[in-house]
């Protein structure tokens, strides 16, 4: 827990003045800088200032945020966080923000150099901290700081029940950043909560109309591991076996792919909607799979089929039993 204190300065001349400024003491978590300083919202009438990396960390944001802060979205919707290439003006809206909250786990690559360039290394929350994160292949130790989360799977929301770690992350700091309304967000985050666990209990009846043998899934790249580990998948493979859409899958990798699918039987591949299709079409064309197009790091538009995270997880875990009962 951070510390806020005032210190007051004195200057003497003609007249006195009192002035008082808000410095950020404490320590923070393994991904956030031990010096971390962010400035305490000084007026009842002033929101907060907050900037969200992805449209899905920002719909959670919002939901404990709620009319008490002013949201600013890094990545338009439909973008590929992997492939994001930020713009001269993001380095101004980091700037601008008073916290900023980012998936963390390795997801935004981006993120450090832009921080960097605002000046803001201080004011960044890794939503992911505090989640056991899976390993890929990982040759380090996990616990190793050295290398930390360079071989970790980022895509921690794919499991709701990660969610709850990440409402209870944004509420605290907004909390500590803007204590008169933190019995709103506490109040917001616990509603929340209990949306996201009737979620959870709505993904489990779904996936009973699954046959247990017919929960094979393959994906374009590895990114539903958290999903799968939770509900009773077996991910056998991927198009790139990688946490990122930026690798390249060799010529045997796929050969090795097409011969699990048949191998497995397995029904679909399942490909994000902001993924260049043409590797899963190839596949496709020789195994006689279906392509079953899912969301992956981002939401819709406002107004379209996706367009919350709840939403989100609804329209996947849909789209996912149809295509294996």
């Amino acid at each position: 827990m951070r510390k806020f204190c005032i210190f007051p300065y004195l200057v003497l001349g003609f007249s006195l003045a009192i002035f008082s400024g808000l410095v950020s003491c404490g320590s923070a978590g393994s991904e956030r800088s031990s010096d971390q300083q962010v400035s305490r919202q000084t007026s009842e009438n002033q929101k907060l200032k907050v900037l969200a990396t992805t449209t899905i960390v920002a719909d959670v944001v919002a939901q404990i945020g709620g009319e008490a802060i002013e949201l600013v979205v890094l990545l338009p919707p439909g973008t590929d966080p992997h492939t994001f290439d930020p713009a001269p003006q993001d380095v101004a809206s980091v700037a601008d923000a008073q916290v900023v909250f980012a998936n963390g786990a390795g997801l935004e690559e981006f993120l450090e150099p832009l921080l960097e360039s605002a000046g803001a290394e201080n004011k960044v929350i890794y939503l992911s901290e505090g989640i056991p994160l899976l390993q890929f292949d990982s040759v380090h130790d996990e616990d190793d700081p050295e290398h930390g989360n360079e071989n970790a799977d980022p895509h921690t929301w794919t499991d709701p029940n990660n969610i709850l770690i990440w409402v209870n992350n944004i509420e605290q700091a907004i909390s500590e950043l803007d204590p008169n309304n933190s019995d709103l967000y506490k109040q917001n985050a616990e509603i929340y909560a209990a949306e996201i666990k009737e979620l959870d209990a709505w993904i489990r009846e779904q996936v009973e109309q699954i046959p247990i043998e017919s929960r094979e899934i393959i994906t374009d790249h590895v990114q539903f591991a958290y999903f799968a580990e939770e509900y009773g998948f077996n991910q056998i493979g991927a198009i790139i076996s990688g946490y990122s859409t930026l690798a390249e899958p060799s010529a045997q990798e796929l050969a090795s792919l097409e011969d699990a699918i048949k191998e497995y039987n397995v029904k679909a591949i399942f490909v994000g909607k902001t993924v260049n299709p043409s590797l899963a079409n190839r596949i496709a064309a020789d195994t006689g799979i279906q392509i079953v197009f899912l969301y992956t790091g981002s939401l819709t538009e406002k107004g379209g089929e996706a367009d919350t995270y709840l939403d989100y997880i609804r329209y996947n875990v849909s789209a996912i039993v149809n295509a294996l009962q």
